[in-house]
């Protein structure tokens, strides 16, 4: 069976997205009647796709996509709006309308990172010397693809987090029922009664891998290695 082909890296808006975001653009933030007219907001957003792939800081996005300091201002106000999870919830509507969202085999985790941007949700990281740091929390479909995200302190359990985020799917989530149950797939951070709490209040059937069960396994393989199984 031949490998499936990898999409292409995204690093500028295709024609076809543009024109649905150019729509929610026109909705969430339309243009005002007086004052100066605004930068094009396709490139920007084409600086800003440039800006989270390379990770550079503002002032090092080319000039090509426009002043940084109107890139990163225009973000800031597209994002205190809720501009993006629009469009988020949008490209997932139309997926699932092509029957692209996977929703019988979920899995949520959780992914720590540093304060790089800002922002008021950092806590102590304990996996790095308790410096300033985030967790995000996402929940994603079979195929991977993002469903929700919660961004909390790092210092905040996964299974704290673990409701918020199920809470947080960008859309609305189809009920689960018998004959087309919803499985939710998770670590063992997830094994104590707050995440079986949180599964079974929103109506999944858990997939929670047990504490111990990597030993538990290991001495399976040695015990079967070893003729005594």
């Amino acid at each position: 069976m031949g490998r499936k082909k990898r999409m292409s890296t995204l690093w500028e808006v295709p024609d076809d997205l543009w024109e649905k975001i150019e729509l929610i653009l026109d909705d969430y933030d339309p243009p005002k009647e007086t004052g100066r007219p605004r930068q094009d907001r396709r490139r920007i957003i084409d600086g800003l796709i440039f800006r989270f792939r390379t990770g550079c800081q503002w002032n090092h996005i080319p000039a090509v996509y426009g002043d940084d300091s109107t890139i990163h201002r225009t973000f800031q106000h597209w994002q205190e709006i809720g501009l993006f999870k629009r469009i988020w919830a949008v490209l997932v509507s139309e997926c699932e309308e092509l029957g692209k969202v996977d929703w019988q085999w979920q899995a949520a985790d959780t992914v720590m990172g540093k304060v790089r941007m800002g922002g008021d949700q950092f806590g102590s990281n304990p996996t790095d010397r308790s410096k300033k740091g985030t967790k995000r929390s996402m929940l994603t479909d079979a195929g991977g693809g993002p469903l929700a995200v919660v961004v909390a302190p790092a210092n905040v359990h996964d299974t704290k987090l673990l409701d918020q985020t199920i809470e947080a799917i960008v859309v609305e989530r189809p009920e689960p029922t018998k004959d087309n149950p919803q499985h939710l797939c998770l670590d063992k951070a997830y094994d104590n009664p707050t995440g079986e709490q949180a599964v079974s209040q929103h109506s999944y059937q858990g997939h929670i891998r047990r504490i111990g069960e990597e030993k538990l396994n290991e001495k399976r393989k040695k015990s079967i290695l070893h003729g005594d199984g």
